[in-house]
């Protein structure tokens, strides 16, 4: 058993290679090996998203607080509010994000696969975030 105590791990600023706007990542859990998944608190600020990206196992956020926006390759931009879940399925090209007006926080959970949970692509546009 290993217990991971609130506070022990630093919060970290979401990189700008993968991010738009004011983000910070709370790591909450990484499992050893042979285990591959993997969990973050993430809270992003007014207009703040992700870029585009995918997962090689899928991705599942968990929303905890605020209002944000989740979109899709070829999808309409969705809602996502408090006690929301969201799937991604493996390989599905999406981002999300907070509204341009509101801060969303969500537990994003993520398996690694070869050794990476994620395939991060291009930022998102202002066109693409607002639509």
């Amino acid at each position: 058993m290993d217990i991971m105590r609130a506070g022990s791990r630093p919060s970290g600023k979401g990189p700008a290679e993968w991010f738009t706007g004011q983000v910070r990542v709370d790591p909450l859990f990484e499992a050893p090996d042979p285990a591959r998944v993997a969990g973050a608190h993430v809270t992003f600020e007014p207009g703040a998203r992700t870029a585009w990206h995918t997962h090689p196992l899928g991705q599942t956020l968990i929303v905890t607080a605020g209002l944000g926006w989740v979109a899709r390759e070829g999808g309409p931009v969705e809602e996502i509010r408090p006690g929301d879940v969201v799937w991604f399925p493996p390989g599905e090209k999406h981002w999300h994000g907070a509204t341009p007006t509101t801060a969303m926080s969500h537990i994003a959970i993520q398996e690694k696969f070869e050794g990476s949970p994620v395939t991060w692509m291009e930022q998102v546009t202002e066109a693409q975030y607002r639509r």
